[in-house]
């Protein structure tokens, strides 16, 4: 049997290109050729403008709000597969619908099951994802899900602050397992906050748990929406004698008025990944990239190595 791999090209979809070619440079490989008209009444078409026959096919789209950058995705994935690829692979830095994984009230949909069902059913081969909202949502799948962490950039960052004094905190009891993972790797005190909304994106109150008095304080969260919740916790913890905090979040939702509350807030900085174009302006914001992290891990799927290498924790 022959041991020569097929090859593989990368795509990407509109909103996304920026990290596509990001991660090409990182391959050292150029961007697949691909072109999406676009009708008079919103629909669009996908077609690949160069030939993608045997070929392990990666598609690169995030798929954040609005819903035309997931169907969007689908589509690329029909046409690649109708186009005879020998796979197709969807590598989607932030996975949407993810806060929807579960039924919390009767009557309601979840939608992070129903868009793992629609990638599966137009064809997708395996799913390289990054900082899931709920781990739990890699069972959704019936195909291979390669669960990437933020964590291989951030921690690096966070050393080359050189802060004394640190803790490590969550600004809901929810993301306690994540904090956790950086305060036991770095070997830093806990501090979790718990919260009650008042309805979804209202913090209602919200109280802090373990001591930030005279503590440089890291909130660590998966994303930032509205950015009412850390912002208040920010708040909340230089108000009980922290002497700085600094936020960091895989993705960058920034809903408004997310921008105006992290100008307006106590944070000495909000640290983000480039899973999301975060065009809007911040003197507070700091974006960091994790094409490198997706570039090696399609090499090493490619080339069928192990990825848990490049995991400094989960």
């Amino acid at each position: 049997m022959s041991n020569i791999l097929p090859p593989f090209k990368v795509f990407a979809g509109e909103k996304s290109r920026y990290m596509a070619e990001e991660i090409c440079k990182d391959l050292g490989v150029e961007l697949g050729k691909m072109n999406i008209q676009h009708f008079a009444d919103g629909e669009f078409e996908v077609s690949f403008e160069e030939s993608v026959r045997g070929c392990e096919v990666y598609l690169v789209q995030s798929t954040f709000p609005n819903t035309d950058n997931l169907m969007e995705l689908l589509l690329m994935i029909d046409a690649a597969k109708r186009a005879s690829a020998k796979s197709t692979i969807a590598v989607i830095p932030y996975f949407g619908w993810a806060r929807q994984d579960r039924k919390d009230k009767p009557r309601v949909s979840i939608a992070a099951k129903l868009v793992a069902d629609l990638l599966s059913t137009a064809g997708v081969d395996r799913v390289i994802t990054m900082d899931l909202h709920a781990d739990q949502i890699q069972g959704f799948f019936n195909v291979p899900v390669d669960h990437l962490y933020a964590s291989s950039v951030f921690i690096p960052y966070i050393q080359s602050l050189n802060l004394k004094d640190m803790v490590i905190a969550t600004p809901d009891v929810g993301g306690a397992k994540r904090a956790n993972s950086y305060a036991k790797y770095l070997d830093l005190p806990l501090v979790l906050c718990h919260k009650q909304r008042a309805k979804a994106n209202v913090v209602e109150n919200m109280t802090v748990i373990g001591d930030v008095k005279d503590k440089n304080v890291i909130l660590v969260d998966d994303m930032v929406d509205t950015a009412g919740t850390i912002t208040k916790a920010a708040d909340l913890m230089l108000s009980q004698g922290a002497k700085s905090v600094r936020a960091l979040a895989s993705h960058a939702i920034m809903s408004d008025p997310a921008t105006q509350r992290v100008e307006d807030c106590g944070l000495s900085e909000m640290i983000f990944t480039n899973s999301i174009p975060y065009g809007k302006r911040c003197s507070k914001c700091t974006i960091l990239s994790v094409a490198r992290l997706f570039a090696d891990t399609i090499r090493r799927v490619h080339s069928n190595e192990s990825i848990s290498s490049q995991y400094l924790f989960k």
